[in-house]
């Protein structure tokens, strides 16, 4: 396949045959008058064919440059719309990715309000434990659990990660919860979770040894709260994402102690998008939603790390 001529030296060529006028063309391209015949005299020796007819300090277009003038210029609208065209429709578009039990329990009631705000704005929110490939472009920011580190991303503290026993009114009065040694004695969901190992040593009790596998083991909090409604047992999960629960009397804290790991969650998304306004309208009113957290404490789960 033949190789085609610098695309830079196209350019200047689409703005030369334009305008018939180097220095004008100059000025549209940010060039100097110079750089734009250097240009042209390139791509003249690259085709072998004169484009320009240069006479008395004037340049007007040969017969061969009349001839492809039009289709260059044709070839670059083309580009523009497919640019332009891509550019629009990324910018009518807000993909959100965060973990499962965020999504449900936090974010996605939330999000409601903040598309009042942007109605032009469309918000596309997945829940998906993986990690996220910025790089396929799929994702525009994410919320994800750690210590807010991740190389080439802006990250922004939202709150840390915490938890506490949670379950069902009817589960906490038939066993009669009232000191935490009791919990070794009944049913737990994920019992092997490392989450009741550091509850647990933070109010002094030894846990038992488990296989891993042993009890009712659950992927996230969001099949751990089902299972506690049903009663099936007391989940570790986060009281700030059942607080509707919580306050309705579905769900009941039996102890008050909650525990906060170096761990939380983040705003994130790549640096090359820092400047992007649908990313900064989000990023100001998540932060805005998560301050507001703040007045139901404890005040240590909003202080970073």
């Amino acid at each position: 396949m033949q190789r085609l001529p610098p695309l830079s030296a196209v350019r200047v060529f689409e703005a030369a045959a334009r305008y018939q006028n180097f220095t004008q063309a100059a000025a549209e391209l940010g060039m100097t008058q110079a750089a734009v015949s250097y240009q042209i005299r390139l791509l003249e020796e690259r085709l072998g064919v004169a484009l320009f007819a240069r006479i008395k300090g004037r340049v007007s277009l040969t017969d061969a440059g009349r001839r492809i003038a039009p289709l260059v210029a044709s070839a670059f609208e083309t580009l523009d719309d497919a640019f332009s065209g891509l550019v629009a429709e990324d910018q009518a578009l807000l993909s959100i990715s965060t973990a499962q039990t965020i999504a449900t329990a936090w974010l996605a009631p939330r999000l409601g309000a903040f598309q009042v705000r942007h109605p032009d704005l469309a918000v596309r929110l997945s829940s998906d434990n993986a990690l996220v490939d910025f790089s396929l472009g799929d994702v525009h920011a994410a919320i994800r659990v750690g210590r807010g580190d991740w190389p080439g991303l802006r990250c922004h503290f939202l709150f840390r990660l915490n938890f506490s026993p949670i379950c069902s009114p009817a589960f906490a009065a038939e066993h009669r919860l009232e000191r935490p040694e009791q919990l070794l004695d009944v049913p737990r969901l994920s019992p092997g979770d490392d989450w009741w190992r550091d509850w647990l040593a933070e109010e002094g009790v030894a846990p038992p040894a488990l296989a891993p596998d042993a009890g009712l083991v659950l992927d996230n909090q969001l099949m751990e709260a089902n299972a506690a409604f049903a009663g099936a047992g007391i989940a570790m999960m986060s009281p700030m994402f059942w607080r509707a629960e919580l306050a309705a009397g579905r769900l009941v804290q039996p102890f008050a102690r909650i525990h906060v790991t170096s761990r939380s969650h983040w705003l994130v998304y790549p640096e090359s998008r820092r400047n992007q306004l649908k990313i900064a309208a989000f990023r100001d009113w998540l932060l805005a939603e998560a301050a507001a957290e703040k007045a139901h404490g404890p005040a240590e789960i909003f202080v970073a790390p």
